[in-house]
């Protein structure tokens, strides 16, 4: 197995792998990447999140996943929480014991070794799709928005992100956007897709006029029928769907702890 840090050449590319955690509140599911492509080398080997979902017992789930993979390199995990140079900030979907607990550490710890990079989870997926996705080779401000439960959010400036961004809280008349326009909305109160792209129409009015961003990718499991929504959308902005789905958080997991391992080696 190609480890990170032993590239071996191929007929199109020189092969470089990471890895990356994905931590959900139904599962948690990792894998090796082709940090050329983005492509999944081989299966994700997921496994269900623990009841309850302690640090504790989330962190020997992805020691788990890591030695089921023999993987010794950097790692990075998501967690659907805010994350400040490694530390859980906040927690969704996931125990509130994760609130201030140094989730690197906490990591580094069960998994064995330190090159550990910890990130939110829509974070995660807005690199992924920053690189490899809907946002390929596209510059200036690029914002993810993933549409479930809620509305999460990442944005990048020339493929450079400002993590831990919140917008599914910005207040859109009078109500929270992810009140407003997450997908789940759609599902409670039995809107047509018209319908309910035109509460997205507004959330995406009020972002353009705080970021002028020059595109926005929409994610999440609604993201798969983006032609019932996105043509019905009437905001400035050209909006794109996302393309690795629910690879997406592993991919960028990989991908933001190889970049802070190059980081590491440069200095």
């Amino acid at each position: 197995m190609t480890q990170a840090g032993s590239p071996a050449i191929t007929t199109d590319h020189v092969e470089r792998h990471g890895f990356g955690v994905d931590v959900g509140g139904s599962g948690i599911k990792g894998g090796i990447v082709d940090l050329v492509t983005g492509e999944l080398v081989g299966d994700r080997f997921k496994i269900e999140t623990p009841q309850p979902s302690t640090p504790e017992a989330v962190s020997d789930v992805v020691a788990q996943i890591v030695a089921h993979f023999e993987w010794t390199g950097p790692v990075g995990v998501t967690l659907p929480a805010v994350v400040t140079n490694g530390v859980a900030r906040s927690a969704a979907n996931i125990d509130k014991a994760w609130i201030d607990t140094d989730a690197k550490a906490l990591f580094a710890k069960t998994i064995g070794h330190a090159d550990i990079t910890v990130l939110n989870d829509a974070d995660a997926a807005g690199v992924a799709e920053d690189r490899y996705g809907g946002g390929k080779d596209k510059s200036g401000v690029v914002v993810l928005l993933t549409f479930g439960t809620g509305i999460g959010s990442a944005v990048l400036h020339n493929g450079v992100l400002l993590p831990n961004t919140e917008f599914g809280h910005l207040q859109v008349d009078g109500k929270e956007a992810e009140h407003r326009a997450a997908s789940s909305v759609k599902e409670n109160k039995d809107l047509s897709y018209k319908e309910w792209a035109k509460e997205v129409s507004k959330v995406l009015e009020t972002f353009e006029a705080l970021l002028w961003p020059d595109l926005f990718i929409a994610g999440g499991g609604i993201s798969r029928k983006s032609e019932k929504w996105i043509p019905h959308l009437t905001n400035r902005t050209p909006v794109v769907a996302a393309t690795l789905l629910n690879t997406a958080g592993i991919v960028g997991a990989a991908l933001a702890a190889d970049t802070a391992a190059d980081s590491g080696r440069a200095r």
